[in-house]
């Protein structure tokens, strides 16, 4: 096992080195002045001049680069060329929100998505199947902002003056805020503490503040109804395919054969071996989840990493678009390592070697 775990950890380097020259030589060669983006009407050319001398941008990207690769070594991503700021800093701010998204649209997706794979899969050709496939294909097909569109217009708008009105945008209601856990429960800030109270749920949550964190759920609704279906969809179609492929294997016929009841065959023998694919799904998931919040975020005014690579781009803010590709390209490798480690302990018949 250990051994497994370095080697994954040996080959993610190259990985994750090739992701970041890639996104930084990218980043360098588009068109465009980051000084004028940055500064706006006050960048004449010699400030413009002095600006890219202070940031190495006059230096060959191979330099630039190096100097970069020493920096994230030492922990060091940069500070924004927009705002001026640690990307560190601005990434441990809205990096939770990410993950509060992230969590609920995957519990979503879970939650709904293997009890009705589970069930077009036992009642195959049925309408209750077809009906959940069409459904599942329309979730697969749906746009993020558009499917996030339509939800606002639909909880906000059309019922707004019932008890289902569920606010369309923002983390909190106006005039709500979470007081830091650290500070309620008198404990020393240090950088964990710092970045969970960012969490708005956890961090209410965990400082007692019941309606702020009733409010932050309800704020998380629509977004992660919006970001989960696509999710859904596919833990549907895997979960449905697998039971298909299970149901005819010779121990569930040995099964049924010694009596058992087709709800327990079903759900402890057939539904346990089926879902070992869906793991594989699920974490897959979870890492575009994290990465791919960007249409979401934006459609929903969230301040997640999302919206901020969306910023960095639309300003190209080199700084910030390195430093979301990696943090987002190590929670892909963590995550990868976590399924396949997982996937072993579920089935005895995989070895890690």
């Amino acid at each position: 096992m250990l051994g497994y775990l370095a080697r994954r950890l040996l080959l993610a380097i190259p990985v994750l080195a090739g992701i970041l020259f890639v996104t930084f030589s990218l980043a360098r060669v588009l068109p465009g002045d980051p000084c004028r983006i940055a500064l706006g009407e006050r960048a004449t050319d010699e400030i413009c001049d002095a600006y890219i001398q202070r940031h190495g941008l006059d230096r060959p990207i191979p330099v630039q680069f190096g100097k970069y690769v020493a920096d994230v070594a030492g922990g060091d991503l940069g500070k924004s060329l927009k705002f001026q700021r640690p990307v560190t800093t601005i990434l441990a701010e809205r990096f939770p929100t990410t993950i509060e998204l992230s969590l609920a649209a995957l519990g979503f997706a879970i939650l709904v998505g293997v009890p009705l794979g589970l069930i077009s899969g036992y009642r195959h050709n049925s309408r209750v199947d077809v009906a959940s496939m069409v459904g599942a294909n329309a979730g697969v097909s749906m746009p993020v902002f558009w499917l996030g569109l339509m939800l606002q217009y639909l909880f906000a708008v059309l019922l707004r003056d019932t008890f289902l009105r569920l606010p369309p945008s923002g983390i909190l209601d106006a005039g709500q805020s979470a007081r830091p856990f650290f500070e309620v429960y008198g404990w020393a800030e240090n950088g964990l503490f710092d970045f969970i109270s960012h969490a708005t749920i956890l961090n209410a949550t965990l400082g007692g503040s019941w309606e702020v964190a009733w409010s932050g759920i309800r704020h998380l609704i629509l977004p992660a109804i919006a970001l989960g279906t696509i999710p859904l969809a596919l833990i549907a179609r895997v979960t449905r395919s697998s039971l298909l492929d299970v149901l005819g294997l010779d121990y569930v016929r040995t099964a049924r054969a010694k009596g058992l009841g087709e709800r327990l065959v079903v759900l402890r023998h057939a539904a346990r071996n089926a879902l070992l694919p869906v793991v594989t799904v699920i974490g897959i998931s979870l890492g575009s989840l994290l990465g791919g919040a960007i249409l979401t975020e934006t459609t929903f005014n969230l301040t997640g990493i999302g919206k901020t690579l969306f910023e960095g781009i639309t300003g190209q803010d080199y700084t910030i678009v390195q430093g979301v590709t990696l943090v987002v390209a190590v929670g892909f490798v963590v995550i990868n390592l976590v399924v396949d480690l997982l996937y072993a302990y579920l089935d005895p018949r995989v070895r890690l070697r």
